[in-house]
């Protein structure tokens, strides 16, 4: 259980996130170097996990009871970004249980003690799309289900996922969250595919696993705001629930869109621009143009998703809750940062030419992790930016009840 030590923690035990992004630029070397292993292996290295897990990484979203940072969503959000800098599929890893841990904040005190009490360095992964079945029973619920894609699979003790709640008779009442430690669920590799193949987003697989009462809350009434924790003064657990995690899933786009910037810029001093008379691409003003459209493009993601975390980390220090429109606007804050990363990254491509998808160049890699990542449901532009023109244009947003 959680010791007195770790319930005395207070807001000085957490480093400034200056802090962790000096702390995890020191490893991109590290990083970097595993990144090769951890496609082909199609997981992210142990040796970087543990580096990460040493450097706090992965507290950043636990409460500080635990011996957890209990951060802003903005430092969630610059801490993916700086991973992703070194490795998309490391940071989609670090993002992921991040707001795994944040969602297990949401829960009571006595299924956070269950995770984290007797191993503050427990890591949660998850998948809150309800495909399972239960069954009540006394004390709680009989779950079983098939949960893809379940990203950092290989490395979490514990997994959040969604599940029907039922009464007695079988109805289905809510859609449930539930905590399950991963040594009641099964594992099944389905994770092969073009980009994000370190991500190690997995099948879970419960078989009539027991999930005491405790350990479900209702997803529908934490989208609201509505959350079981007794801790009501943490405010990093009054925060928007979708926008926290749409803007945390588009955030490690921007530390690849900042990498391929920055490789692609500094290769331009040497690299010819191939049948021309330039020497150098750097001398083209066809070049320039393309590096700084794309520049741009990279900058406008940033404002966005600072406008969009700063509001969310506001409205929850001030104990209020951002209306429909404003959650709107942050999903489609959320689809424009990967509208504008994905555009910015294609042109540097293009202006970088053909030897950039040589298997031995990264930015093939940043390529297709940018690629692969920007597609997840959570932030499709085009759906992001019909909720937010719904909300703008008849005040209500029937799209989804996840907003």
């Amino acid at each position: 259980m959680a010791t007195a030590t770790t319930k005395a923690l207070t807001e000085d035990a957490a480093p400034s996130t200056e802090t962790l992004i000096a702390r995890i630029r020191e490893l991109h070397p590290v990083l970097e170097g595993n990144a090769a292993r951890g496609e082909q292996d199609r997981r992210v290295t142990e040796e970087s996990i543990k580096a990460l897990t040493d450097a706090g990484i992965f507290k950043i979203a636990q409460p500080r009871r635990y011996g957890g940072y209990e951060m802003p969503v903005r430092t969630q959000i610059e801490v993916a970004a700086a991973v992703a800098e070194a490795d998309g599929g490391t940071a989609w890893v670090v993002t992921l249980c991040n707001q795994c841990a944040w969602m297990t904040g949401l829960f009571p005190e006595r299924a956070q003690d269950d995770v984290w009490g007797d191993n503050p360095d427990s890591k949660i992964s998850g998948v809150v799309t309800p495909s399972s079945q239960s069954t009540k029973v006394e004390g709680g619920y009989i779950v079983s289900g098939r949960w893809y894609y379940n990203s950092g699979s290989w490395h979490s003790d514990w997994a959040v996922l969604g599940m029907p709640i039922v009464d007695e008779a079988g109805e289905a009442l809510d859609h449930g969250i539930a905590l399950i430690p991963k040594t009641d669920l099964d594992f099944e590799e389905t994770w092969f595919v073009a980009g994000m193949r370190s991500s190690g987003s997995n099948c879970l697989i419960a078989k009539d696993v027991f999930v005491p009462e405790h350990r479900v809350i209702s997803a529908p009434k934490a989208w609201l705001g509505e959350v079981a924790t007794e801790h009501t003064d943490e405010a990093l657990y009054r925060s928007a629930f979708t926008p926290v995690l749409a803007l945390g899933v588009a955030a490690p786009q921007l530390g690849m869109g900042r990498k391929v910037l920055e490789l692609v810029s500094a290769k331009a001093a040497t690299k010819p621009l191939t049948f021309t008379f330039y020497a150098t691409q750097a001398e083209s003003a066809v070049f320039r143009s393309q590096i700084a459209e794309a520049a741009m493009l990279i900058d406008t993601a940033h404002l966005h998703a600072y406008r969009a975390v700063d509001a969310i980390d506001k409205a929850a220090r001030e104990g209020t809750f951002p209306d429909e429109a404003a959650r709107a606007r942050a999903r489609a804050d959320a689809g424009w940062i990967v509208k504008n990363i994905t555009k910015a990254i294609d042109l540097l491509l293009f202006a970088h030419g053909a030897a950039g998808f040589a298997e031995s160049n990264v930015l093939q890699r940043h390529w297709r992790d940018s690629a692969v990542a920007g597609r997840h449901a959570y932030i499709v532009p085009a759906v992001s930016l019909e909720m937010y023109g719904t909300a703008l244009l008849t005040g209500d947003v029937k799209i989804t009840p996840m907003l």
